[in-house]
């Protein structure tokens, strides 16, 4: 309806998990690659059922920083006919931001977001519609926990010890400028957000969006120390882990719980949306124009013309 809250009539997810198929220089693998075509392919044919506009098709980090990556976004093309394109992390960190104030509202006063993918974590700070400042950092929880985390299982003080460190350094600036800046809300969005959200304590997914789920700096705090204490196959029995974010659940512990103090917050809050939903907003907003300038920027060659936004309809 229009003027309505914009949830989705329908939703459909395929699990690639690229991260887990990337050389040691960020190679994307062949069949990761192909996974990927026939998933774009898929959402293709899904949306052509539900008669909605074609996909607005984007990756993330770990195609973003891929060697191959023009290899990659030009195989899709051929086998989908869909192009993809790239966001820089700063454009996913202010769609993002987006995302969170149209969920918080103004009255949510200056607003500080986080959110934690498999490759970067994105920092925004905003007093208005978009932010002020944004910015992505090479501190997502599947690229750390390769780097830092791959000697033993459960890992050793001396290995959570240099993480942390270099969480501490890649995150100094923006964390001075974040405390600074005296954000009133703090909001963080993400799916390593959401679950580690559950393991301290807030309510489960199955209640729906529309509860209001907080986080303590101090209760992630001892969630870091539960995760460091187990191996990974055991970290899936808690609550709110998944199975197969359960390798990479303590490295997301480490950088949320750093960041938080680093910046001050005491206390977020956890968002039912993120990219995702910012890219919708955005387009819903601002028109196709805005997609294609975006889109143009971060991969011109491989662009396709952009379309007006439909609502989507049960299949006939």
């Amino acid at each position: 309806m229009e003027g309505g809250v914009p949830l989705p009539v329908h939703t459909v997810k395929w699990k690639l998990r690229l991260s887990e198929h990337v050389g040691p220089d960020g190679t994307i693998a062949d069949e990761a690659v192909e996974s990927l075509v026939q998933a774009v392919a898929a959402a293709g044919a899904t949306a052509r059922r539900w008669h909605a506009t074609g996909p607005l098709a984007f990756a993330t980090a770990v195609v973003r920083g891929a060697p191959n990556r023009l290899e990659v976004l030009r195989r899709v093309a051929a086998g989908t006919g869909i192009r993809m394109c790239t966001l820089p992390g700063e454009t996913e960190a202010e769609l993002t931001f987006l995302a969170a104030r149209r969920w918080l509202g103004l009255r949510a006063g200056p607003l500080a977001l986080l959110d934690i993918g498999g490759g970067s974590l994105e920092v925004a700070f905003g007093r208005g519609r978009l932010p002020d400042f944004a910015a992505s950092l090479p501190l997502g929880a599947r690229r750390l926990t390769r780097e830092h985390l791959g000697l033993q299982d459960p890992p050793g003080p001396a290995e959570l010890k240099e993480l942390r460190r270099r969480v501490r350094h890649d995150l100094r600036d923006v964390a001075t400028r974040i405390r600074w800046e005296a954000p009133r809300t703090a909001a963080v969005g993400s799916r390593t957000f959401q679950q580690l959200a559950r393991l301290c304590g807030a309510t489960p997914g199955r209640y729906g969006p529309f509860v209001r789920r907080e986080m303590r700096c101090q209760d992630l705090g001892e969630a870091v120390r539960r995760l460091a204490a187990l191996p990974a196959a055991e970290r899936a029995q808690l609550p709110g882990i998944s199975a197969p974010r359960a390798e990479q659940s303590l490295a997301g512990a480490v950088v949320g719980h750093t960041a938080l103090k680093l910046m001050g917050l005491r206390r977020v809050v956890v968002l039912p949306w993120a990219i995702r939903e910012g890219v919708l907003l955005r387009y819903a907003e601002d028109g196709p124009e805005w997609w294609t300038e975006v889109a143009g920027a971060a991969d011109a060659a491989l662009l396709s013309p952009a379309a007006a936004l439909r609502i989507a309809g049960p299949p006939a």
